[in-house]
């Protein structure tokens, strides 16, 4: 109990808040205060348990994403049949759910082993900007799959197919399109800057500038409100939950079941799954064959309209 009710975490980093009072900002490094916005000074340490609960949850979370979109990315790529326009974004998001994991995991569990952020001010910019960059590639690569598999739904084999051009073109401006919203804050519109739990950084929604303001409306517009990186989907949640310790491994849980939904619950994945890696394979023989047959029934629908 001695733990939970003291104010500070028992660490060896010296304080470095100017202001006297228990804050969370105490064991920010000096280099960093900078980036800081004193808005942060008046919440008090977050308490030790919340940062080993948060270090569990995105080991459990970080190694479950990794290893669910890389058998996702391998077992699409290595299978012929699998290869087709609709699938291949599918596998852009895989592949962007998987590189946000392994660049947000493990600086996540550095921090939070020593309670605040300890790697420095430039890769607390990197961190933000690979949050940034790769959620909002994984948001827009959910939107196209979204369209794809709606306008192959509705529209059956009337349907203007998807081509692999088609495919190859939406990745391809994902990225690009991306890239060129998240790289100003490197050179003065607007910045990546420590978030209210100083476990990692994300972009700076508490400056009042005109020109700071400006970029967050311009990026609105485009991507949706642009808030912590630390939850790996930059673009898609709340700045309320960016103090909350359960805000990060909430929203990081996106990238653990976008493999289940895009991938999984597809039929011909599955059997090709079960070829491949007999034990992750999804045992469905001896079931109910409602749900496989509505399933078989989109893929085989979604399949004739792109080779139509």
């Amino acid at each position: 109990m001695s733990s939970w009710n003291s104010p500070v975490q028992d660490t060896v980093l010296p304080t470095t808040n100017p202001y006297g009072n228990y804050t969370v900002v105490d064991t920010v490094p000096e280099s960093m205060l900078h980036m800081v916005h004193s808005h942060w000074y008046q919440f008090p340490p977050m308490n030790p348990l919340w940062y080993g609960l948060l270090g569990f949850w995105m080991t459990v979370m970080g190694t479950l994403s990794v290893a669910g979109n890389f058998v996702v990315i391998w077992v699409f790529m290595n299978t012929k049949s699998l290869r087709t326009p609709a699938n291949l974004l599918v596998v852009n998001l895989a592949i962007s759910d998987f590189f946000m994991m392994v660049t947000m995991t493990p600086p996540l569990l550095v921090n939070a082993y020593w309670g605040t952020w300890v790697l420095g001010a430039f890769f607390c910019e990197i961190y933000a900007f690979f949050g940034s960059f790769f959620g909002c590639v994984s948001i827009w690569s959910m939107v196209f799959i979204t369209a794809d598999r709606y306008n192959v739904i509705v529209k059956g084999v009337s349907a203007e197919p998807l081509t692999s051009g088609g495919a190859m073109l939406r990745i391809a401006g994902t990225w690009a399109f991306t890239l060129a919203w998240c790289l100003p804050p490197f050179f003065g519109w607007n910045r990546y800057v420590p978030e209210g739990n100083m476990l990692a950084c994300g972009t700076d929604y508490l400056t009042e500038t005109e020109l700071s303001r400006s970029y967050l409306y311009v990026y609105s517009v485009w991507h949706g409100p642009p808030t912590s990186s630390s939850t790996g989907e930059a673009c898609s949640t709340s700045p309320l939950s960016l103090f909350s310790p359960s805000g990060a491994p909430s929203s990081k849980a996106n990238a653990v079941y976008n493999p289940i939904v895009y991938a999984i619950s597809h039929p011909k994945y599955r059997a090709a799954l079960e070829k491949k890696l007999p034990c992750l394979a999804c045992a469905t023989e001896g079931r109910d064959g409602g749900s496989d047959a509505g399933s078989t029934t989109t893929a085989e629908t979604s399949e004739k309209t792109e080779s139509a």
